[in-house]
């Protein structure tokens, strides 16, 4: 009976070839780890922390005006502002990559509650559709404003309760999302700003599902989309703006939702 001989070359190639296998299969499941891991840090830990920080905030700043203190004192963000959006654009807002909102432009006017400084929370956004009550800080600025889960002021348009557009932009996913429904507003669903001096309620009035990134006309004093002329108005008001980003998870486009002023109740 004639016995099998086995190379020993054959030998070392059948063992590296199980080596590689199981590298690349190390490989491949350390990778695959890493990601979720990435994707849990972003959708899940990004949010909670946001989230945690912007109920602070609200607390601090209600604390503040039942206190008498002035809007923006040490119950405020803090910090100066970073990159804002320039008047050509509506910022990603509601996309879950990184990077600048945009180029500087001037700082927002002083408003009748005597405006706040940069990058400081100053108002409460309460849409309570949404059961969301979420800060308002000055800036559009991701790592000061957007990331922290505030909602962000745009700079250079007017403060609530003014004649003209009172704009916001805030994040649909991650970061504490506050705008991630913004999509399921309907028309006289109602909107309020409260500041230290006074609660601003606007009824929701038209929606804008889909328009550029650049369609800076949304946030002009009197709103109208520059790529869909007939959505917007065409007569000074005092209107309120709130824009994120869309599809989700993507800042391709920009999802714009319009109100009008319908009341304000003094603070007593």
């Amino acid at each position: 009976m004639r016995v099998p001989v086995v190379q020993h070359s054959s030998r070392r190639r059948r063992a590296r070839r199980r080596r590689a296998l199981w590298t690349g299969g190390e490989v491949l499941v350390t990778t695959g780890v890493v990601l979720l891991l990435l994707v849990a840090h972003q959708l899940w830990w990004t949010n909670r922390e946001a989230r945690q920080g912007a109920e602070r905030k609200v607390a601090a700043l209600e604390r503040e005006w039942a206190a008498g203190g002035a809007a923006g004192g040490s119950g405020s963000g803090g910090g100066s502002d970073g990159a804002v959006p320039s008047r050509t654009a509506v910022p990603p807002a509601g996309a879950a990559r990184g990077g600048s909102a945009g180029t500087s432009s001037p700082s927002s006017p002083k408003g009748r509650d005597g405006g706040p400084r940069r990058a400081q929370t100053y108002a409460v956004l309460v849409v309570p559709r949404l059961r969301l009550r979420a800060p308002v800080a000055e800036g559009v600025s991701k790592p000061d404003v957007l990331d922290k889960g505030y909602v962000g002021h745009y700079p250079g348009t007017q403060q609530p309760g003014q004649t003209g557009n009172f704009a916001l932009a805030g994040h649909r996913n991650t970061h504490g999302e506050p705008f991630r429904y913004l999509d399921r507003l309907r028309p006289k669903d109602m909107v309020e700003v409260e500041t230290a001096h006074a609660t601003y309620t606007y009824a929701v009035d038209q929606l804008l599902a889909q328009t550029s990134a650049r369609d800076a006309g949304v946030v002009r004093p009197v709103p109208r989309s520059l790529v869909r002329p007939g959505r917007g108005y065409s007569e000074p008001a005092a209107y309120l703006t709130l824009t994120t980003c869309t599809p989700e998870y993507t800042s391709r486009y920009r999802l714009v939702v319009w109100g009008k002023l319908r009341s304000v109740r003094e603070r007593g």
